[in-house]
């Protein structure tokens, strides 16, 4: 599996000393987990992103993000970032906050 260091190690830095914070490569990607529930991940250069279907819209509406697709269905509740929007720091914080928001939300597994 190939995705990029660096962003992963920015990824680290944003999510710091979350408690229950783990990663796993799971979806073709590097993914964090929130007390195994997943909160972001990455693949090559992009990111995906789970923001639960109530901030699809928002999440959607900003620049280089999309629906995300996986194996030509749409998975409910995530987002895609291309490598753009996964270089913008703002883009990117807003897509993890929403993110850290919805799994907040989630029971540990």
């Amino acid at each position: 599996m190939a995705y990029d260091e660096g962003l992963a190690e920015t990824l680290r830095d944003a999510l710091g000393a979350l408690p229950g914070l783990g990663e796993k490569r799971m979806f073709g990607a590097l993914c964090f987990l929130r007390d195994g529930n997943m909160i972001c991940g990455i693949r090559g250069a992009g990111g995906l992103f789970r923001t639960g279907k109530e901030a699809l819209e928002e999440a959607e509406a900003l620049p280089g993000v999309a629906p995300a697709i996986m194996g030509g269905r749409r998975m409910g509740g995530f987002v895609e970032a291309d490598e753009y929007a996964m270089a913008d720091d703002e883009i990117r914080a807003r897509l993890l906050d929403m993110a850290l928001a919805f799994t907040a939300m989630l029971p540990p597994k």
